[in-house]
């Protein structure tokens, strides 16, 4: 099997290495980011010091505000939803920060996304999402079932039942069983920033009998397709958004339509795991 178009998948949502031209970012001694040189005179006027080539907030409780002033003065969008900051994955949560400002950071962000599964007698059958076309991040996309970043005080699993309800209408019951599946990570660079993502990744058996429906205006309908069809979209297009894409390589590994025990599928499971392994989330490449 040629991998290449599956790489390209992996390639583009880590396009960017570390530091990269950027500055890093701590929260007094915890490096938790990096920032584009162009915004540090933004950060300087509103108390973050250098030291060195590196920018500093010695007391981290003001980072909220300090992401609030940036969204005020225009630089950044406020989605109003705040997201721990943490030094490194798992560890104690040192901030917390509007998710519109996270990639003008360039820190650690947690995401969940679910692959809704249905078997049938035909096969294996993945339920995908249609992203509506007045999404700011890749309208009209397709997607998976549900998914969404962690906010702050929630974990997983929370956020399972929360964005399964509200995206898909999808009852706490069936939320409840999903399993965790792994976690994937990426570093980013994209328009509206640095993105260095750490998605866990769970999958549900729904019965045939589920029928998803959009609730909050993020997904327009869905679509009940086989796991070979998604394996093509996936291979020969890029109509799934750039991140799902990365979840499904990893379903399609794992359920051996792409040969987990070769050397093409050991490479491919060895860069969706990313730099974010549980040890710092400063990696420096290059």
């Amino acid at each position: 099997m040629d991998i290449a178009p599956f790489l390209r998948h992996l390639e583009r949502c880590n396009n960017t290495t570390l530091p990269g031209g950027r500055l890093p970012f701590r929260l007094g001694a915890a490096p938790v980011g990096f920032v584009a040189p162009a915004l540090a005179p933004e950060l300087e006027s509103r108390g973050v010091r250098r030291e060195g080539d590196a920018l500093v907030l010695d007391d981290p409780s003001a980072l909220a505000a300090l992401g609030r002033s940036l969204t005020e003065a225009k630089l950044f969008r406020f989605r109003d939803e705040p997201f721990d900051i943490r030094a490194v994955p798992d560890g104690p949560v040192l901030a917390r920060l509007d998710r519109g400002v996270l990639p003008g950071f360039g820190v650690l962000a947690e995401g969940l996304h679910l692959n809704g599964l249905v078997q049938r007698t035909d096969g294996l059958h993945l339920w995908v999402g249609h992203r509506a076309e007045n999404k700011l991040l890749d309208p009209g996309k397709l997607d998976h079932l549900a998914a969404g970043g962690i906010a702050a005080g929630h974990d997983p699993l929370s956020t399972l039942e929360k964005e399964g309800a509200e995206e898909c209408g999808l009852p706490p019951e069936l939320a409840r069983q999903a399993i965790p599946a792994g976690i994937i990570s990426y570093v980013m660079q994209r328009p509206e920033g640095l993105r260095r993502d750490r998605l866990h990744c769970f999958d549900v058996m729904l019965p045939e009998s589920f029928q998803p429906h959009a609730h909050d205006g993020e997904m327009t309908g869905f679509t009940l397709m086989t796991l070979e069809e998604a394996f093509r979209l996936v291979r020969d297009t890029d109509r799934f958004k750039f991140n799902v894409n990365l979840v499904l390589i990893d379903l399609l590994l794992r359920h051996g339509l792409i040969d987990p025990s070769s050397a093409d599928g050991a490479l491919l499971k060895e860069r969706l795991a990313g730099p974010y392994r549980g040890g710092p989330v400063s990696p420096v490449a290059g």
